[in-house]
């Protein structure tokens, strides 16, 4: 169990940050829900009393997490990662369909999404697996390895469907990074995201003109300087390009839901549709411009109140921020996610513990694709995908899986003093 001394070392920053995100998420999810006609605050069928009930035993959860000892994680961590991919597997037996996704399991009157909680299982196998092999990554057994226990997750969440909480799983190509993995893989994983949105926008044709010219400049300019470029290595890639290019049309076509074709094509300017598919993202954007500098005040927005934006108080709640607090109040609740983010990510490279660094990486991560993604979905940046916003967003799966992400991190930098 954790000592008095240890406790000393817990990060206050952070934890602060965790407070300030919280209770501010829960003002706003009190006012996205809030009627005159909501009855008791006490009353349970009331959205901010759920969740304030949740806060309060996240507070019982954070006690549990810092008193085990920081070694138990790590000693644990292949154990509850395969627990982690049993509950996933379990969802296609026992889970409970919600908006005609298999993503819950209903436990009495809760209900509980394990997606939520696999990314800190899988952020702890990760780190797990990376400090056992001692390598900086450059192996390419190792790094087929890792990407396997990514891919596990994810693989097993895309079917239920649940393309958003899969996509988080990109994230864990940073902690690799900072381990070692070739930048290379980044770079592709860049330019695969243009070449097919690019695709979607000018179409295949117009994409592998594109590519051609572009390699063959790379290839005369580096001829030029006396490189001996291999045109094998160069017809190569272009093809792969250009098949990848191609093949856009059928994955976009096959792959993908109507609903995220159509919020595609809205994100891209194909599609005009502020009624149907494009209705929240539209409703959000009102949302938010009409907050203006200072906002409408508290409980005072107009579009909140009249609830123009469906299920406010999840994955938009963010479009409350922006209409009663208005431009200030939304930076200020930038500010805290990045300076949160920042915070892990500066207390992660300090650890002595390799296992510590890559956990703590993959938290900064996780949080910042988390943040980055739903304010570029609120504000029409991005399509809307499902992503909760940190500490924001209400549900308790979503509360307790960041809490437990975040405060495993504190519990592993406590103890980052001791390492030897």
């Amino acid at each position: 169990m954790a000592t008095i001394k240890n406790t000393l070392k817990f990060d206050w920053i952070i934890i602060l940050l965790f407070l300030s995100l919280v209770s501010i998420g829960w003002v706003n999810i009190y006012s996205a829900s809030y009627t005159q006609s909501g009855g008791s605050f006490f009353d349970f069928s009331n959205i901010y009393t759920k969740q304030l009930l949740w806060i309060c035993l996240s507070f019982i959860l954070i006690v549990f997490i810092l008193a085990l000892e920081a070694k138990f994680y790590e000693r644990f961590s292949s154990i509850i990662y395969l627990v982690s991919l049993i509950t996933l597997l379990g969802l296609y037996i026992f889970g409970n369909n919600v908006n005609g996704a298999t993503s819950w399991y209903l436990i009495g009157p809760a209900s509980i999404q394990p997606s939520e909680f696999a990314k800190a299982a899988t952020a702890l196998a990760l780190a797990k697996y990376v400090s056992d092999i001692q390598t900086n990554m450059n192996a390419f057994k190792d790094q087929l390895k890792a990407f396997l226990i990514l891919a596990l997750p994810a693989i097993f969440i895309i079917p239920q469907p649940d393309p958003g909480s899969a996509l988080i799983y990109v994230a864990f190509i940073f902690p690799l990074y900072r381990e070692g993995l070739h930048f290379v893989y980044l770079l592709l994983g860049f330019f695969a995201a243009a070449l097919f949105v690019g695709t979607l926008v000018v179409g295949a044709p117009w994409i592998g003109l594109f590519v051609a010219l572009i390699t063959i400049g790379i290839f005369l300019r580096n001829k030029k300087q006396k490189k001996k470029p291999s045109i094998f290595k160069y017809a190569t890639i272009a093809l792969a390009c250009i098949s990848f290019a191609f093949s856009v049309s059928y994955i976009f076509n096959n792959v993908f839901e109507q609903r995220h074709r159509d919020r595609f094509n809205i994100v891209l300017g194909k599609e005009i549709d502020t009624k149907g598919i494009g209705y929240n993202t539209n409703q959000s954007e009102i949302a938010i411009g009409s907050g203006g500098w200072f906002g409408k005040g508290w409980t005072q927005g107009t579009q909140t109140k009249g609830n123009f934006v469906p299920e406010q108080h999840t994955d938009y709640i963010f479009s409350t921020v922006g209409e009663e607090w208005g431009f200030i109040g939304s930076l200020g609740v930038v500010i805290l996610f990045i300076f949160l983010i920042i915070r892990v990510l500066v207390l992660a490279e300090q650890q002595k513990s390799q296992f510590a660094r890559v956990y703590g990486y993959s938290v900064g991560a996780i949080l910042f694709f988390h943040f980055f993604i739903n304010v570029g979905m609120v504000t029409g940046l991005f399509p809307t995908v499902g992503i909760p916003l940190p500490f924001f967003s209400y549900g308790g799966s979503g509360l307790w899986g960041f809490t437990i992400l975040l405060f495993i991190f504190v519990r592993l930098d406590a103890s980052n003093y001791y390492y030897t």
